[in-house]
C-alpha cells in the first residue's frame, strides 16, 4: 500500500526535475535577453516579430521566419557573438515575399 503512494509521489519529483541549475537558467534568461536586444537594434524590429529565441545551457536555438538570407545570418552572427553562448543552431526560415505585378492593355509574355 505505502509504495502506491510513493509512486505518484516520485513521478511528480521526476517530472518537475529541470537539467538546469538556477545559475544555469539565469544565464539562458540573460543569454536569450541579450539575443533579443541585438536582432531588435541590428536585424529590426519587423524581423524580431517572426523571430523565436531559446537558450538551454547556452546552446542557442533561433527559429522563425526572415524575408532574407543575410538577415538569418546576421541573426546567427549575431547571437554568437552574445558572451556565454556555446552554440547557435540556426532554424531560420527564409521566405521570400512574392511580389505582384498586374499588367494594364498588355499581354503576359511583355509584363
Amino acid at each position: 500500500m505505502r509504495l502506491l503512494l510513493l509512486l505518484p509521489l516520485l513521478a511528480l519529483l521526476i517530472g518537475c526535475r529541470t537539467n538546469e541549475s538556477p545559475e544555469g537558467q539565469v544565464n539562458d534568461l540573460e543569454i536569450a535577453t541579450q539575443i533579443k536586444s541585438k536582432l531588435a537594434s541590428g536585424v529590426g524590429l519587423s524581423t524580431l516579430a517572426n523571430v523565436a529565441v531559446n537558450s538551454t545551457n547556452g546552446v542557442v536555438t533561433l527559429s522563425g521566419q526572415v524575408d532574407s538570407a543575410e538577415a538569418k545570418a546576421k541573426a546567427e552572427t549575431l547571437a554568437m557573438a552574445v558572451p556565454k553562448v556555446v552554440r547557435v543552431l540556426n532554424d531560420i526560415q527564409v521566405v521570400v515575399k512574392k511580389v505582384s505585378v498586374e499588367c494594364y492593355g498588355q499581354s503576359s509574355l511583355y509584363c
